[in-house]
């Protein structure tokens, strides 16, 4: 049986623009740049209007320099193929070339570094030695495990497992053991191939010069290796029967070594990120001024041949399927370049309110760089002044940066929750932290603060604040406990 009825329903559609415009709001410098050029690339109808200054004025292939009557001239249809305008023939042909120079100048070339990785140098030394054809195999399988840090963190068992599944390589857990122990753990750099902290210390202590202070770390990390990590010297003294110094000289050495010797081997093909900062502060007579990254802000427009080229076709009458297709990609594209550069103006526009209203706010802290003069602020503050969804204020904070007197920070590290100190004025969790770096620093190492101790030294200065949110903030500042501090 048919029936009608009335519904009510509340939808939320975000339109391909405002998407667009979400994921370039929250993309840093760089990976901007990256997305114009990739946009530029994809769609033949948007151009940057500043590849125009490597063209010389006098130049009469400049596209600036043109009979502005042209603009309206229009185009006899049967004259126009669209493949001329889609191809790649209209890239000048002396931009294809890879040596464009005369023939009195050098060829001159740079070399592209070629880096070996950290299992092709574990490989390389492995073949030095003498292997049948299976156990050269098998080393290699297991120099496969290792992990970046140069441990090996799998059960024997499982190696021995996957050869015969994945190898067709039929052995038992001896033959691995001993190619582990007695080949790959030989290797540089010292302490690899070690299963755990414990077997990748005594490895690097086992390789030094036999000090006598080398000895007694080995025995330490040998038989009380959890008492160690634990800072348990107390027991260690009394287990071995040596003096605070004796002792002191075997921290020393151990803590000479390397828990990650996978980390020693630099591969120097994997590049650091880079940051640009996307904003800038500065501070002129007294006063703070504020600017957006000029490579935030491309000079974007719509291809004029494009734009020329669909209104031919637009007027031409009695139009053929393949013109009617024409016509079709090309307003597609027109569409898109305009939409795109709509959304970098608004990008541009998001990012400058957002981080004008963040240097107002936090006016005192820009103007002396002192912490604890950053005010509590939440991402509903910064909304509330603009305008803005909580979300977008959000993006910017999370990927940008801005580059001040005192350095360059992460937007998000000038937010900060509030308490309420002893006067009755909110103060930043940010400055609560400073301080509490600050006592942790000039503490005695022989005797770390404890939290409780930690927490009545704040309530004295005036900070209402518990033991565990003590410990909150201590783990944050990724600063251990009292007993782990502790130095003899």
């Amino acid at each position: 049986m048919l029936k009608q009825d009335l519904r009510l329903k509340q939808l939320l559609k975000l339109s391909p623009q405002q998407i667009q415009l979400m994921k370039l709001v929250q993309l840093p410098t760089l990976a901007f740049e990256e997305a114009v050029k990739q946009e530029i690339e994809e769609n033949p109808a948007l151009e940057n209007d500043a590849q125009d200054d490597f063209y010389d004025s006098d130049d009469p292939y400049d596209t600036n320099d043109y009979d502005e009557s042209s603009e309206n001239e229009i185009i006899e249809a049967p004259y126009i193929n669209i493949d001329d305008y889609l191809s790649d023939d209209e890239i000048p042909s002396y931009r294809t070339h890879s040596n464009n120079y005369s023939d009195d100048d050098d060829e001159k070339e740079i070399p592209y570094a070629q880096y070996e990785s950290f299992h092709e140098h574990l490989e390389n030394q492995l073949h030095t030695f003498r292997l049948t054809k299976e156990e050269q195999e098998i080393a290699d399988f297991i120099i496969g495990n290792l992990d970046d840090d140069g441990y090996l963190r799998r059960q024997l068992s499982s190696i021995v497992d996957d050869l015969a599944f994945t190898q067709s390589i039929y052995t038992d857990i001896k033959t691995v053991e001993n190619l582990l122990i007695n080949y790959i753990q030989k290797l540089d750099p010292t302490g690899v191939g070690a299963r755990d902290l414990q077997e990748c210390l005594l490895l690097q202590l086992k390789s030094r010069n036999q000090t006598k202070s080398v000895m007694l770390a080995y025995r330490i990390i040998d038989e009380m290796f959890d008492a160690f990590s634990k800072k348990h010297y107390n027991k260690i003294q009394q287990k071995f029967s040596i003096s605070e110094d004796e002792l002191r000289d075997a921290i020393t050495e151990v803590e000479k070594l390397n828990p990650k010797p996978g980390k020693a081997f630099t591969n120097n093909s994997k590049n650091t990120d880079q940051i640009i900062p996307d904003f800038t502060i500065k501070i002129v007579n007294g006063k703070l001024e504020f600017s957006l990254n000029g490579r935030n802000a491309p000079e974007l427009k719509v291809s004029r041949e494009y734009s020329e080229m669909f209104d031919t076709y637009k007027n031409t009458e009695n139009k053929s399927k393949e013109q009617k297709d024409a016509v079709m990609f090309v307003k597609q594209k027109l569409d898109s370049a305009k939409w795109f550069i709509d959304a970098v103006k608004q990008r541009q526009q998001t990012l400058f309110v957002t981080m004008k209203a963040i240097m107002d706010y936090q006016k005192d802290y820009f103007l002396t760089g002192d912490e604890e003069l950053i005010k509590p602020m939440i991402l509903k503050d910064i909304s509330e002044i603009t305008g803005l969804d909580i979300s977008t204020i959000s993006r910017v904070a999370n990927s940008k940066y801005v580059n001040t007197p005192y350095g360059t920070l992460l937007i998000k590290d000038l937010f900060s929750e509030s308490l309420t100190n002893s006067e009755g004025d909110e103060v930043s969790t940010r400055e609560i932290k400073t301080i509490l770096q600050n006592v942790i620093e000039k503490e005695d190492p022989k005797k770390p603060l404890t939290d409780d101790n930690l927490m009545k030294i704040l309530n004295d200065k005036g900070y209402n604040i518990a033991r565990r949110t003590i410990a909150k903030y201590r783990d944050q500042l990724n600063i251990p406990v009292a007993r782990l501090r502790k130095k003899i």
